[in-house]
């Protein structure tokens, strides 16, 4: 079994904290959007992973240091990784096809900007898989119109009339991802775009035209990171599972001083608190000092100085030095708030 990961984007709805970092090392819970994605889809799989290929953007900003993160994370799967440029915006088909060396068996295809709860088994029968999950407003979201055998008949973006609540979450299994690859191949030769792109989802509908059949998979969550005030309830909603789950989320070298930490909360190596109450359902990174704070629903990041703050639906950046009162903020990597 293969992961690709296409993750190119440089995520323009999450800035200013992707003027800096890509959107997938964006931390969520003390571990980036990526490396849970992927370690989450390789535990529902229940199978050994070969290979897991990323479709960067420029290596400007895609640098060594991420490339090397990647490295250690299939590395820790026990699977090769795989390095592709995507470097032009091109569109989700287009940054697929980059991988196309990986493109061959058994294969997950994944959008490093989302996370899953899921528990479940492929199904067999199926030449392909297209996860979904159920929502309230369809019209939101590109959905699937099944057929009474439950198989995936049509791929509607936005509709403006009901055709289902399933909406299309951006992962996708494929029995043989070469026939993927053939079909996008076309697109592109037939220089077929949809928005000034080539679009996955034009690929999967020549799969289905020529008598492929789509099944549905579902997850028992779905979490977005497309924007500060979502990717913060993400990290809250994440604290609360890894808390359930048993996991130990404050490292066992956190100073505190007359401070509280109240659950669930994500607490990285040397860090600092003094005279501050922490959660519920805060991420802190490593090496932070707060001083006579008080933090909730929020997500800091690493090596940033917090003090005099009531914190409330906050995303704090990287070294970032923040003295004040504001409340509901998103501040970068390096802003200094005095």
């Amino acid at each position: 079994m293969k992961i690709i990961v296409p993750m190119a984007g440089r995520g323009s709805r999450l800035r200013p904290h992707t003027l800096t970092v890509p959107k997938p090392l964006i931390p969520v819970a003390g571990k980036s959007i990526v490396h849970r994605l992927v370690e989450d889809i390789a535990k529902i799989l229940k199978e050994p992973i070969e290979e897991v290929a990323f479709i960067l953007g420029d290596e400007a900003f895609f640098g060594a240091d991420l490339v090397a993160s990647l490295e250690e994370l299939a590395k820790g799967l026990g699977a090769k990784a795989s390095i592709y440029r995507q470097d032009l915006p091109l569109g989700t088909g287009h940054a697929i096809m980059c991988a196309k060396e990986s493109l061959s068996g058994p294969a997950v295809i994944a959008y490093a900007d989302t996370l899953i709860r899921a528990d479940f088994e492929l199904d067999p029968s199926a030449d392909a898989v297209i996860w979904v999950k159920q929502v309230d407003q369809p019209e939101a979201f590109g959905v699937v119109k099944l057929n009474q055998n439950n198989e995936i008949i049509e791929l509607v973006e936005k509709p403006k009339e009901f055709v289902s609540d399933l909406a299309v979450i951006g992962i996708y299994y494929f029995k043989e991802v070469g026939d993927l690859k053939k079909e996008l191949q076309g697109v592109l030769d037939n220089n077929i775009q949809n928005g000034g792109e080539y679009q996955i989802n034009d690929g999967i509908k020549a799969m289905m035209a020529n008598g492929k059949v789509f099944k549905t998979g579902s997850v028992d969550e779905w979490m977005d990171c497309g924007n500060k005030d979502v990717t913060v309830e993400t990290n809250s909603r994440m604290l609360g599972f890894l808390h359930n789950d048993g996991e130990h989320l404050v490292d066992y070298d956190v100073v505190l001083e007359n401070s509280t930490i109240i659950p669930p909360c994500y607490i990285g190596e040397n860090v600092v608190l003094k005279n501050t109450t922490v959660g519920p359902n805060v991420s802190i990174g490593k090496g932070c000092h707060v001083t006579d704070s008080s933090i909730k629903n929020s997500l800091i990041q690493t090596y940033s100085q917090i003090k005099n703050a009531n914190l409330d639906n906050a995303m704090i950046g990287n070294h970032v030095s923040y003295d004040g009162k504001f409340s509901s903020i998103s501040i970068g990597d390096y802003s200094v708030l005095e």
